[in-house]
């Protein structure tokens, strides 16, 4: 804001799973590359505090496997988009959602595209740029759109990025799943043609699909917030937690008991239920 810099953020949504963040780094990367002369410098910012980023256990194993660094993101609590557009220098592109919440209300008119695969709940008056398509992964649209870009500009490390999110989004392009349009088939056809030394499709999906249940390495208080949910009333709150591991395991966990309880005092939580998750041999809950 001091340097009077125009910022680009290119953003996901709160939940910021891996087709929200693979989406936001890869459109901000093909926009900075293809914009010319641009004035605006583009960002891509992941819509969660960093202290949340660990829980996206499959996000942070792919992002590290291609040599990412988590120390090079920008989250959402390290920029002032707030403060931005008040000094009139932002513009806004959402990925992956296409309805900002009631928080962010003021960000509206910043808004200038969004790229979504879910059905369309708010129109938006040109100039705002809108691709809102049925295709299961909104890693796909933004394949499409690089594709449709300058040649060249799809590097090996974004091409790895999408083909992974395609595929763990859509349950591996199985039609059983119900997830799966032909553009997202043609899309890891694509990327496939272009980098034949992709690794095989089975063998992708098969690592994510762990990672994303993998806690290891998380504490406990990360592990409960992993898959919470929280039901309450106008004066209780009892929080469920979803755990990735055999309870023998759980109940094992050196100073448990102390970190249940500083869990719920902590988030003025009455009570905490622990659900234990089982996989099957395909590693699905």
């Amino acid at each position: 804001i001091r340097h009077h810099q125009e910022i680009h953020v290119v953003m996901g949504n709160e939940a910021c799973d891996l087709d929200s963040t693979v989406s936001a780094l890869a459109l901000a990367y093909f926009l900075a590359q293809s914009s010319p002369a641009a004035r605006a410098t583009f960002v891509p910012v992941l819509n969660i505090p960093r202290a949340d980023f660990a829980l996206r256990t499959e996000t942070t194993f792919l992002l590290r496997d291609r040599g990412i660094p988590a120390a090079s993101l920008i989250f959402r609590d390290e920029i002032d988009l707030r403060g931005l557009h008040h000094a009139g220098l932002l513009s806004l592109t959402l990925v992956d959602h296409h309805v900002l919440p009631g928080a962010d209300a003021a960000l509206e008119e910043a808004v200038v595209e969004v790229l979504d695969h879910r059905p369309l709940e708010q129109e938006r008056a040109p100039p705002c740029r809108v691709t809102v398509e049925p295709v299961g992964s909104c890693a796909t649209l933004v394949t499409e759109r690089i594709a449709q870009g300058p040649p060249g500009l799809l590097d090996r490390t974004t091409a790895t990025l999408l083909h992974g999110t395609i595929l763990l989004d859509c349950i591996n392009l199985s039609p059983a799943a119900g997830k799966v349009t032909p553009r997202d088939v043609a899309c890891v056809a694509l990327l496939e043609e272009r980098f034949p030394e992709l690794p095989p499709r089975d063998s992708v999906f098969g690592a994510l699909q762990a990672a994303k249940f993998d806690v290891t390495g998380l504490t406990t208080e990360q592990m409960l917030r992993k898959d919470l949910k929280v039901i309450s009333s106008d004066e209780l709150a009892l929080a469920i937690s979803g755990i990735y591991v055999d309870l023998e395991m759980f109940l094992l966990r050196p100073g448990l008991l102390q970190d249940l309880e500083a869990f719920c005092q902590a988030r003025g939580y009455v009570g905490l239920v622990a659900m234990t998750v089982s996989f099957n041999e395909r590693h699905e809950p």
